[in-house]
């Protein structure tokens, strides 16, 4: 079922290279999975007429934190996010919500193995963020490609989780330097991938590379699940 609330843009940071999260309000009884997003629309007043006002955004907030949190790879060409910039704090916007099953499995004693670049951290961080909170059992492996440190969305952050839980492993890959995320890596650093449920999101084009390399490393094609992001 498909809800509208209105809510408040608090503000907007840079938390990457090119990459902008937006705060929203988060209305009361508002209950999520971690992992799930929802629709962003502008109002009237940015410009955009009705059939560009809306854009699909994962939540990179966890369930159990006070705000909504949103994050996009800002484009140019893009006319929803160049309003979406310069949208004052404090305006009210809609949140259609709520879709999608790109959730943590219930099974602790499977393995995750997480395998994203870019913006394709927003829902993994989500849900990462809500099973070491919930100390859920499960163990974690993060593998997390960007070109370089600065386009590295929440990478302190990780690194920091990374130490304080045993169970989260976190390995990050900067290709200008150290070059592609391979097979190899994924067999070296993705823990035990036979049995592991494995998560691909991000741009369609990406996510399909990283499934071939999942498969080559020798996961099983049943238990590899996807999010592919639209607009990139």
């Amino acid at each position: 079922m498909v809800t509208r609330y209105e809510v408040k843009l608090l503000h907007r940071r840079q938390v990457a290279e090119h990459t902008m999260e937006f705060t929203l309000e988060k209305p009361g009884g508002f209950e999520y999975r971690a992992g799930q997003f929802g629709d962003l629309v502008l109002p009237a007043g940015s410009g955009l007429d009705e059939s560009h006002a809306k854009h699909g955004f994962s939540f990179v907030s966890a369930p159990f934190e006070d705000t909504l949190r949103m994050a996009t790879r800002m484009r140019e060409s893009s006319a929803f996010k160049q309003a979406a910039a310069r949208l004052p704090e404090g305006s009210r916007v809609a949140l259609l919500a709520l879709w999608g099953s790109f959730t943590l499995h219930k099974n602790t004693r499977t393995p995750a193995l997480f395998l994203t670049g870019g913006i394709g951290i927003t829902p993994v961080r989500s849900i990462i963020c809500q099973a070491l909170h919930e100390d859920s059992g499960h163990e974690i492996s993060l593998i997390y490609s960007n070109r370089s440190p600065e386009q590295a969305a929440y990478h302190a952050e990780l690194q920091q989780l990374s130490r304080e839980h045993p169970r989260f492993h976190y390995l990050p890959v900067f290709t200008a330097s150290q070059g592609h995320v391979s097979a190899q890596t994924l067999r070296e650093h993705g823990g035990d991938i036979a049995r592991s449920i494995c998560y691909l999101s991000g741009p369609m084009g990406m996510v399909k590379d990283m499934r071939a390399l999942l498969v080559e490393a020798g996961a099983d094609e049943d238990h590899i699940r996807t999010e592919e992001f639209e607009g990139y």
